[in-house]
């Protein structure tokens, strides 16, 4: 491991990220100018899925198991130690409180141990802001989608601290409807890959799954997931399996299409020249597929981030912290986690 500031001083302002707000271990180096010097991902999805989601206190458990070594993996991976560090940031909401807690109590620690200042950082915020890492970051203003396991939400972005929401489920998130949807199908967890997996040799047209657009921008996928349950109760056992990438290519259309719509009517209602895209669902290819198309079609300029910036990771929370303010020591011990946050 290379040691002190050698390798980094041309980047400026270096990073720690940890974030733990679900069943992910993340730990992230990031630089000041965003581009990220290492993005570790300890997951737990094998651990659940036999559950068929995350248990709250199965997940909260494995982050204090894993946190040490995936801060470990980070630095070493980015070839650093401590000394570079300059600041730590962490999620402290929203997500699981006991999870979140982890992460939180991890970062007040090794912050007051080396004397470093530390940035609490919203999940969402990391997401909206995930496209402003590496070497042709978005710059605002733009127009965004996070689509993921617990939230779903058009959002408008003038300056990086902050963003305004256009639009947001009603009920399930997107990412919800398919591990729901691959729950039904008895596919297991998580949802969202084992769909568009099952889904490659289906037709999507089989089956006309409904497509709900409650208010201006809002979503809702509850009334899919109970159409895809009815759906596969009427077929019976046999032919369910045996139609299993018609139901698959379908359901996974519906959710495409619900997104990709609203994501045309956020961009034809506005001004914004620049799209990004973010959360767990962005990594789905149909999606990526037609979000392209659309912004196409309009003229609009598109941001898509990495696969391993999707889903949840630290590089995203230390990215959105050379947005925010610092906390000084002592300040930020009073700081506590939120399972929703204002």
């Amino acid at each position: 491991m290379a040691h002190g500031r050698s390798g980094v001083g041309c980047f400026g302002q270096v990073i720690l990220g940890i974030e733990t707000s679900c069943d992910d271990t993340c730990a992230a180096i990031v630089t000041g100018d965003g581009q990220v010097l290492s993005n570790v991902v300890a997951s737990q999805g094998l651990l659940h899925a036999e559950y068929g989601g995350v248990v709250p206190e199965i997940a909260s458990r494995r982050h204090l198991e894993l946190v040490d070594a995936v801060l470990e993996d980070a630095l070493e991976t980015a070839g650093v130690d401590l000394d570079a560090v300059d600041r730590v940031a962490v999620t402290n909401g929203p997500g699981l409180i006991g999870a979140l807690l982890v992460g939180l109590s991890a970062a007040k620690g090794l912050a007051a141990a080396r004397g470093l200042t530390l940035t609490p950082v919203d999940h969402l915020l990391g997401h909206v802001l995930a496209s402003t890492l590496g070497e042709s970051p978005i710059e605002p203003p733009f127009a965004c989608l996070v689509a993921s396991g617990g939230h779903t939400f058009l959002a408008h972005v003038d300056e990086p601290r902050t963003y305004r929401v256009l639009g947001s489920t009603l009920d399930d998130a997107a990412g919800e409807a398919f591990d729901k949807g691959a729950r039904i199908l008895g596919l297991g967890y998580p949802g969202g890959p084992l769909i568009q997996r099952a889904a490659e040799d289906g037709d999507p047209a089989a089956f006309d799954f409904p497509r709900s657009y409650p208010g201006d921008c809002d979503f809702s996928f509850s009334g899919l997931k109970t159409s895809l349950l009815y759906k596969v109760r009427d077929l019976g056992p046999e032919q369910a399996r045996a139609r299993l990438a018609d139901l698959a290519a379908a359901y996974q259309e519906a959710i495409v299409d619900a997104l990709g719509t609203r994501v045309r009517q956020a961009l034809a209602d506005s001004s914004v020249a620049r799209f990004a895209i973010g959360g767990g669902v962005a990594a789905n290819q149909p999606l990526r597929e037609r979000v392209s198309s659309i912004c196409r079609d309009l003229g609009v300029e598109l941001w898509i981030p990495p696969f391993e910036l999707c889903t949840d990771n630290a590089a995203m929370i230390a990215g959105a912290a050379r947005f925010l303010d610092a906390l000084p020591y002592p300040e930020y011990l009073a700081l506590d986690a939120a399972a929703r946050l204002a």
